[in-house]
């Protein structure tokens, strides 16, 4: 419901944006030249050759990512462990669980037998 309102609202906008325009030949093209300036034009003039900045290359910020970088790396590869012995306890708890379905088979097909045992002696 809220998706279908908010896509009603969006085409309502766009169309009264759409109304909202002037044009007495719809045929005119947008090109670069009529719309905006060209990046030959606005860089006419300029000789000057880029410069580094020392500021921004000596960042001392750098290291403190660096150390940041580092725990974030020791917090994934905890993390990574706890998943492993997660991992490892699911598959030790499925191991007891395939157990113990083996032995209620093994049970129940004995109930079985011994049902059966119990119906020949009773006929």
């Amino acid at each position: 419901m809220k998706t279908t309102l908010r896509l009603g609202l969006a085409a309502a906008g766009a169309l009264a944006l759409a109304a909202c325009g002037s044009s007495d030949d719809a045929s005119d093209d947008a090109t670069a030249e009529s719309v905006e300036t060209t990046a030959d034009d606005a860089m006419e003039g300029v000789n000057d050759e880029p410069v580094a900045d020392e500021a921004a290359v000596e960042d001392e910020g750098a290291e403190d990512a660096a150390d940041t970088s580092a725990a974030d790396q020791a917090s994934a590869e905890a993390a990574g462990e706890d998943a492993k012995k997660a991992a490892a306890d699911v598959q030790a708890v499925l191991k007891e669980a395939e157990a113990a379905a083996n032995t209620a088979a093994e049970t129940a097909e004995q109930a079985k037998k011994a049902a059966n045992t119990m119906e020949k002696v009773v006929n």
